[in-house]
């Protein structure tokens, strides 16, 4: 069991976000409690997401329906018809109770699993000062672990209040994979539950944030025809009213090209670990006939499970957004590492934000000792 929720689109069901073994699948009840002891325990639907990398474990919702839940407080899932005999067991508390009209946020960013010894900071910095400049005002990161510079930076952004730190110790109850694909890394779940923290974000922000962006910790979602996040998000929802999940284009700029002039190449920043991204301005063309992965803005109230770079079930569809309008600015190693400069684009985006950006990113290394 991660978090439970009251679905109040689903006639005010439970819905425990789990993670779940497919292959030794078993009748679960779901046990809940209101404020005065009272517990009653019903029957569940299992919904395994359809998508799981063909991982052992997978995401997964377990639905609790029965009388008066709007009552409940907690809940627990277990494989004992008989409810609680199990009182070793933790309840978990229900969130959302209450349908928000209003929210605290406009645009929250949801960034899964930080593992291992990650410590790009500057380019963790860059892209955090950008998305100020673009119009977000809150960044979740579920954290497994992270390279000691860069606990710094996150300890600086949390204490600013920008940044809300999950802990995600999913490797002390499984073993996580390191990546997508199992042939290559072999694991109980893909990605360090990667789609469990993406819906586990979704549902926490619901009725807190108008938006929610679904992308990583190296990816920028950014618009091109209008400055900000805000009006772009307006002009996409007046012309689609109905559409709740938003795809933007994936694309690459690789990190081993560099901005001839130098001019982003700053002293400040030489002994900053990680990538600077304003050195970066190529980016790989579209590659013929292979698909090029999206990630996602959401109406969080509109989704119900997600994957990576698409929903798996929502209410009102999805548009593209036109690579033109809004595209995502990925700094990273080549996927076609073959080409050329020439053969790249030029792509100064980030560039009409240097006045402003770069001062805010040296603020920062300043605040939070690196600088």
């Amino acid at each position: 069991m991660v978090s439970a929720f009251i679905d109040h689109r689903l006639d005010g069901v439970i819905r425990v976000i789990s993670i779940i073994n497919r292959s030794s699948l078993q009748p679960l009840y779901c046990v809940y409690c209101s404020a005065k002891q009272v517990c009653k325990t019903v029957h569940t639907d299992v919904q395994i997401h359809s998508d799981h990398f063909r991982f052992p474990y997978g995401a997964s919702d377990v639905i609790c329906k029965g009388e008066h839940m709007q009552n409940a407080t907690h809940v627990l899932i277990t494989t004992n018809e008989k409810g609680s005999a199990d009182l070793k067991m933790e309840y978990l508390p229900i969130k959302n109770k209450v349908v928000q009209e209003t929210f605290k946020f406009n645009f929250t960013i949801c960034i899964s699993n930080l593992f291992g010894d990650y410590n790009n900071v500057l380019q963790f910095a860059q892209t955090m000062e950008m998305y100020k400049l673009l119009g977000v005002q809150h960044v979740v990161v579920y954290k497994t672990s992270c390279g000691p510079d860069l606990e710094k930076l996150l300890k600086h952004y949390e204490t600013e209040g920008m940044l809300e730190i999950v802990s995600w110790p999913i490797d002390k109850f499984l073993n996580p994979s390191r990546g997508w694909n199992i042939k290559l890394h072999k694991g109980d779940i893909q990605y360090y539950g990667q789609l469990v923290t993406l819906n586990e974000c979704i549902y926490r922000h619901m009725y807190q944030s108008k938006y929610v962006l679904l992308n990583d910790i190296d990816e920028i979602i950014m618009p091109y025809k209008h400055a900000k996040l805000p009006p772009l998000m307006e002009d996409l929802q007046s012309a689609h009213p109905n559409i709740g999940v938003f795809l933007i284009e994936n694309h690459i700029f690789p990190k081993t090209q560099f901005e001839e002039s130098g001019k982003f190449k700053r002293a400040e920043w030489k002994n900053i670990p990680g990538v600077n991204i304003m050195e970066h301005i190529y980016r790989e063309p579209p590659r013929k006939n292979i698909y090029n992965p999206t990630k996602m803005i959401v109406n969080p109230r509109k989704v119900q499970q997600t994957s990576v770079h698409s929903t798996l079930k929502d209410f009102g569809g999805s548009f593209h957004v036109p690579f033109n309008v809004c595209r995502i600015v990925h700094v990273r190693v080549p996927l076609q590492g073959r080409l050329t400069k020439e053969q790249l684009s030029v792509d100064k985006r980030v560039w009409d934000f240097e006045q402003e950006l770069i001062q805010n990113i040296d603020q920062t290394l300043k605040l939070s000792g690196f600088l």
